[in-house]
């Protein structure tokens, strides 16, 4: 008997491979839907592609100019930038304006949707005058929300090679122009020399925004991918770095909470945050970070944080904040013989670069979905469908306490695992059937001379060389890596799988995408997507998908009296309030105010939700927020299907 336990433990880790071979075998060996299921599932959906109006008179280019030590791989160096966001910018009702990052002119693009309201403003580019700039910077993103809390939506510009700056509306503006925002320094001090900017080089690719320390204002994370220095600047030799690990990389740039302490609207508006540059680990806090997402899981109304990291483990944190002190703690999955480390969360390997919450099961606890690379004969690791195992808020709660992130990756049995080098996502219903599809950004570097193989080679370099970039391979105009991959739109199918209906519906275009942005920009209930092309021209996709059953669309704003001005003032958002839904077949929907969720790409402020086509009267729905006070509010209501404002302070009430 000892020699024959002593042999099974000899002979363990081989059984342990070989029934996780196994596994993989019979996952990757699952049926398809058929031709007949897959051209049904597509029938629910359709989308019209349309152009989206730019302003011109910008040069353009095709890649950037980068620091001397990055020349041989300025292809890779110019791989991101291209992003775009969806709210209501001019307060007419509806999440019908944008504001993109076009590549190609390195400009922060504010234009309306394509449609019937298109001529309401022509296209316009942010001036950051009189704010001090230099050549060697460029924008990576935009967030929407009302920074100064005077009801109007301003924008949060992050870039790489200067600190954000928050683009302030004015109260007595006329209309959406250049001249109806005032440039802010999110981070104040002196940082120019003779009128160029000469402060932090931050090189910034994730932020969000949330109501970390549960005060009623809204603070902003912002996540830094490389260390701080001279990433664009082709005069300068040195002082950059790559990352010195392929799957354990903290070298990156530092993360920065601001915690909101003040604000002024009006013509003159102001902004005032305090910076806290250590609220997480040193080691976490140097992640490369491209995605990054808040949201309550447990009930608490404060946001848990989860970081989606390049080259290292995504990183996912408790809120255990209390006003006036953000205080947020790591969790981690729990490893099993049969879970792979990188199918845990907090310990994978993979290359994290987007992330979004939704409940996949309705369940009405919040699962997650995460991109990764998951090129076949590239580098194949795989999408992460992380699904909750806690059965509600309460036990997530525990669990969270406990230092414990209760989530199974479910991406290969659901066949989301693997689409693609993937980048942002979303989780939304966008035909109003009940269940949410996902939708993912793909691709990398568009050329005609395959660098897979150079590539393949450096995911298997020695980690001691990855750090200094004269031993990356080459990567410059004219490469590909990744090129011809296309948006993904998974819609679950008749038996719980997930089916890629892009094809089908047309949106499978061969062009590297990067951020998608969701809402619903012409009011007639279903949600409309945009998304951001690197080097190429963004494209507006207009649902005319056949109604597939009711919905709740809220507008949910604080209630408070706006800054008064000509300008309009719809209300400042209710970031982080949460909505269920109660359906009288017993099926929970739950959705929530996002501060901006993802890589690139930021749904609208409002909450859509679709209920299915067995709705026919009034819905229970449940709310919780907090107010301005920090106090937490619940209230329940029954709503009828369709579009409602409602204003949140004491009690929730419909405008």
């Amino acid at each position: 008997m000892t020699a024959t336990l002593g042999w099974l433990r000899r002979q363990l880790p081989g059984i342990v491979a070989l029934v996780l071979v196994t596994s993989v075998f019979l996952i990757a060996r699952l049926p398809s839907y058929s031709a007949a299921q897959t051209a049904e599932m597509a029938s629910k959906y359709s989308f019209k592609p349309l152009s989206i109006a730019l302003p011109s008179g910008y040069p353009q280019q095709s890649i950037r100019k980068v620091n001397k030590d990055y020349t041989h791989i300025d292809a890779w160096i110019s791989s991101v930038g291209a992003a775009i966001a969806m709210n209501d910018l001019d307060g007419d009702g509806l999440s019908n304006d944008l504001c993109l990052v076009d590549t190609r002119i390195d400009q922060v693009v504010v234009t309306p949707t394509p449609g019937a309201k298109a001529n309401r403003y022509k296209p316009f580019a942010l001036n950051p005058a009189p704010l001090p700039v230099n050549d060697h910077m460029a924008p990576m993103g935009c967030v929407p929300g009302d920074y100064n809390e005077d009801g109007r939506l301003d924008l949060l510009v992050y870039m790489w090679g200067r600190t954000p700056i928050v683009y302030l509306a004015k109260a007595g503006a006329s209309g959406l122009s250049a001249t109806t925002y005032q440039p802010t320094e999110l981070v104040p001090g002196p940082n120019s020399t003779n009128g160029v900017y000469t402060g932090p080089q931050w090189n910034t690719n994730a932020a969000t925004v949330a109501d970390f320390d549960g005060d009623g204002h809204d603070d902003i994370f912002i996540g830094n991918y490389f260390a701080d220095g001279p990433v664009l600047d082709p005069t300068a030799n040195g002082g950059v770095h790559m990352n010195h690990s392929m799957s354990n990389g903290h070298n990156g740039g530092e993360d920065h909470f601001f915690r909101w302490t003040g604000a002024k609207g009006g013509d003159k508006p102001s902004i005032a945050y305090q910076r806290l540059d250590h609220v997480l680990p040193e080691d976490a806090s140097k992640g490369w970070e491209l995605g990054a997402a808040a949201n309550d899981l447990d009930g608490d109304q404060l946001p848990e944080l989860y970081l989606a990291n390049d080259f290292g483990p995504d990183r996912m944190f408790y809120n255990r904040s209390t006003p006036g002190h953000i205080k947020l703690s790591l969790v981690e999955g729990v490893r099993s013989p049969l879970i792979p480390k990188s199918k845990t969360v907090g310990h994978d390997s993979f290359k994290g670069m987007g992330v979004d919450f939704g409940d996949l099961n309705h369940d009405g606890v919040y699962d997650m979905f995460v991109s990764n690379i998951t090129t076949s004969w590239g580098i194949e690791e795989s999408n992460f469908e992380f699904v909750s195992t806690a059965k509600d808020q309460t036990e997530m709660r525990a669990s969270l306490r406990d230092g414990v992130a209760p989530y199974v990756d479910r991406s290969g049995p659901s066949q989301t695992a693997w689409s693609g080098w993937g980048w942002d996502v979303k989780i939304d219903d966008f035909n109003n059937g009940g269940e949410p599809a996902i939708a993912q950004a793909t691709g990398f570097v568009k050329g005609y001379t395959d660098r897979w193989p150079q590539l393949q080679e450096l995911a298997t370099a020695n980690d001691e060389l990855l750090q200094n970039p004269t031993w990356w391979p080459n990567a410059r105009a004219g490469d590909d890596i990744a090129g011809n991959q296309t948006l993904h739109f998974f819609v679950k199918g008749p038996e719980g799988r997930y089916a890629d209906l892009a094809p089908q519906l047309g949106l499978a275009v061969p062009v590297p995408t990067r951020g998608i942005a969701t809402g619903d920009a012409d009011g007639d209930g279903r949600l409309d997507f945009a998304v951001a092309r690197q080097w190429d021209a963004p494209i507006f996709y207009q649902n005319q998908s056949p109604s597939q059953g009711a919905y709740l669309d809220l507008h949910l704003t604080r209630a408070e009296t706006p800054v008064a001005g000509r300008f309009p003032a719809p209300g400042s958002p209710a970031t982080g309030a949460q909505v269920c839904a109660m359906t009288a077949d017993g099926r929970m929907y739950i959705g929530r105010v996002d501060g901006s969720s993802g890589h690139s790409g930021r749904r609208t402020t409002d909450v859509h939700l679709g209920l299915g086509q067995n709705v026919t009267g009034p819905v229970k729905v449940h709310l919780q927020w907090r107010d301005r006070t920090g106090q937490v509010r619940e209230q329940d209501l029954q709503l009828t299907p369709g579009r409602h404002s409602l204003e949140l302070g004491l009690q929730a009430k419909e405008k």
